[in-house]
This record gives structure tokens, C-alpha cells and sequence, in this order.
């Protein structure tokens, strides 16, 4: 009777000793999370309560197994199990931590801070020193768990004189994704990209998702996603129209005839400006940058405080404008001319017209009292 009730009450009590220390840990974080809601802290910390858990009863049920006597057959290989999940529990709860302080820190600098650009350039570093921590102390973890096994603590020694050429192996092998992870570095230190940024790579317009050691996403207009490795951004040339700050100016271009009432234009541009939200006002204008011999481009400059604003200002611009020239200026909308050319009259051998001669219509020449007496292009008229 003594041999079941002593492994129930071991194993049991461990587990019973582990939720209510849980769930008092997770009563007294809800209040503080209650009483402070200015700090995420509390609330964040709250998310660490299972590995939290695991360690305790993990950490329980290893001391007292020697007392429980349970699968004493089995003790060294229960006892390693136990050890193992103890040091998995054990990075999980650290990783949580080390997140919830993170995202705390973060939190405050985002509240203090307006600068949309600082902001961003935190968020990023941020998140990949979330991830460095996780990486090495998921490396530790795994270390640690290798050295609860007698026969890796034996092969330590070999595997220390070894380790610098498995250095140089594992370096020449793994030589992209070294230099992804560096690049990951770099751009987080660096401000060169940033979460949240609008960038422009390969032809693809799209914002910056999500920034890890060794890949970057960005999310096109149409939602699609585009996956790249970070070593792309420190290699290649590219566009990043959040660089400096998010406000960004916008160009729309017009063809025309040569007629269009430009000055009606401007005043226009400025009525469609003030009923656009998009619109920050800070500068806009319109001018003739060139020129064809059937049309001319009239181009208007407007501003926005993002790249997303000042795509719907610019399409906005557009159709109002040319609704607006096709209900009440349709003739400076552009046409193919179907008329006849007129044909030069004939010029004497210093190039002037004949004396007493001035052209007229359809090509012919006056006379001196005022008579055409013959076509520009010396066909006698009948």
C-alpha cells in the first residue's frame, strides 16, 4: 500500500503544488496588469505562464523522484527525461521574458517618441534582437540538454581540439546564410530598411512586413509577398521612399492640345486639392514641361505623408481633372487634325514674296489692286 500511495502523493503533489503556484502567479500579474495599464509588462509576462508551469513541475517532480520510487528500474532514463524538459521549460520561460521586456522597452519608446521614422528603425531592431536572444539561448538549451548524455561529455574534449577546423568547414559551407545573417545585422543597426518602410525593389512597389536574420518580406499593393534574401538590400541598389521621412511628392501628367486653358488648370488643381483628404497642404503646382507638334505635357506637382496618401491624391488629381476638361473644355482634350496643309506661296531668290503679293486662302497669291490672279503652287486658276 506504502509502494502506491508514496509515487501518487509525490507525483501528485508536485502537480497540485505547480497549478496552484500558477495560477497564483497569474492572479497577482492580472492585478498588476490592471492597476498599471500604461506598461504592457504585466500582460506580457502573463504569456509565459505554461513554461512557467513546466519549470515548476518539471523542477518538483525531479527532486522528489529519488523519494517517489517509481520505475526504479527505469530511474536514470526518467531522471534525464525530466532533466531535458526542465532545460526546455527553462529557455522557453527565458525567451518570454526576454521578449516582454523587449516589447515593454519598445512600447514606451513608441509612446514618448512621434517620429514615425525613429519609430520604425526601433521596431525593426527590436524584433531581430528578439530573435538573436531566442537563437542563442535555443543554442544553449540544446547544448546543455546534449551534455546530460555521459557519452557527449566524453567526446567534449575531441570536439573542442576539432572546433576550429569544423569552424572553417561549417564557415565555407554555410557562407550565404553567414552572410544573410550579418546583412540581417546590419540593416537593423544600419537604418538602412525598416519595418513599416515603402521600398521599391525590382520594379516591385510594397511595404516592409517582416525583417529577420536572414530573409526580408515585403508586401505588394496587390498583397502579394515578396521573400528576399537581406544580403539583396546591402548588394543592390534600391528604393526606399521612406527614407528621411514618410511625406513623399507626387507627380500627374497630362497630354494635350496646345489650346488647353493652363491657368483654368491651376485654379482647378487647387479646387480638387482642398477637397481631397489625402492632400497634407504643403505645395502643389502645375506647369507646361514640353512639347509636340500635336500635343503638349502639363504636369502638376502635389504632396502627401505617405506613399499611400499620395497614391490616391494623384489618381484622384487625374480623373477629376480630365472629367473636369471633358465636361467644359472638351477642345483641350487631344485630336487628330484632319485638315488640309497649307501650302507655302512661291518665294523670289532672297526668299520674300513677290512685291505688291500677300497669300490668301487655299494657296493663291492677291495682286497688287487686291485680285488673286494665280494659285501659291503656280497652277493658273480657270
Amino acid at each position: 500500500m506504502e509502494n502506491l500511495l508514496r509515487p501518487l502523493i509525490v507525483v501528485g503533489g508536485s502537480v497540485a503544488l505547480t497549478l496552484v503556484i500558477g495560477w497564483a502567479t497569474d492572479l497577482l500579474l492580472r492585478k498588476a496588469d490592471q492597476r498599471h495599464p500604461e506598461t504592457p509588462m504585466w500582460g506580457l509576462l502573463r504569456r509565459g505562464r505554461i513554461p512557467y508551469q513546466l519549470v515548476l513541475c518539471a523542477a518538483f517532480l525531479r527532486g522528489a523522484y529519488d523519494e517517489a520510487q517509481v520505475l526504479e528500474t527505469y530511474e536514470v532514463g526518467v531522471g534525464r527525461v525530466l532533466t531535458l524538459v526542465l532545460i526546455g521549460a527553462t529557455a522557453w520561460l527565458v525567451i518570454r521574458i526576454a521578449a516582454a521586456v523587449v516589447e515593454t522597452s519598445y512600447s514606451r519608446y513608441a509612446r514618448t517618441h512621434h517620429n514615425a521614422a525613429r519609430v520604425r528603425r526601433v521596431r525593426t531592431q527590436v524584433t531581430l534582437i528578439v530573435r538573436v536572444v531566442s537563437a542563442i539561448v535555443g543554442v544553449v538549451a540544446a547544448a546543455a540538454m546534449l551534455l546530460t548524455f555521459p557519452a557527449m561529455r566524453a567526446a567534449g574534449a575531441s570536439l573542442l581540439a576539432s572546433a576550429g577546423i569544423l569552424g572553417i568547414v561549417a564557415g565555407v559551407a554555410a557562407q550565404s546564410t553567414l552572410s544573410n545573417m550579418f546583412a540581417g545585422l546590419q540593416i537593423a543597426f544600419g537604418d538602412m530598411v525598416r519595418i513599416g518602410d515603402t521600398v521599391v525593389v525590382d520594379g516591385e512597389w510594397g511595404t516592409v512586413e517582416e525583417i529577420t536574420l536572414t530573409f526580408l518580406t515585403v508586401r505588394t499593393w496587390d498583397e502579394r509577398r515578396l521573400t528576399m534574401p537581406v544580403s539583396y538590400f546591402t548588394s543592390k541598389p534600391f528604393e526606399n521612399w521612406s527614407r528621411g521621412g514618410a511625406e513623399m511628392t507626387g507627380i500627374v501628367y497630362w497630354h494635350l492640345d496646345h489650346s488647353a486653358p493652363t491657368d483654368l488648370m491651376r485654379e482647378k488643381l487647387r479646387d480638387i486639392l482642398r477637397e481631397c483628404p489625402a492632400w497634407d497642404g504643403r505645395a502643389h503646382n502645375l506647369s507646361v514641361t514640353d512639347t509636340t507638334p500635336n500635343t503638349m505635357q502639363v504636369r502638376a506637382l502635389v504632396t502627401a505623408k505617405d506613399a499611400d496618401d499620395i497614391w490616391t491624391v494623384r489618381v484622384t488629381v487625374r480623373e477629376e481633372m480630365l472629367r473636369w476638361l471633358a465636361d467644359h473644355h472638351p477642345y483641350a482634350l487631344p485630336r487628330v487634325n484632319t485638315a488640309d496643309a497649307a501650302v507655302p506661296p512661291p518665294r523670289d531668290g532672297r526668299g520674300t514674296l513677290p512685291e505688291g503679293r500677300r497669300p490668301v486662302k487655299d494657296g493663291h497669291l492677291s495682286a497688287p489692286d487686291g485680285k488673286v490672279t494665280r494659285r501659291a503652287h503656280g497652277t493658273p486658276r480657270h
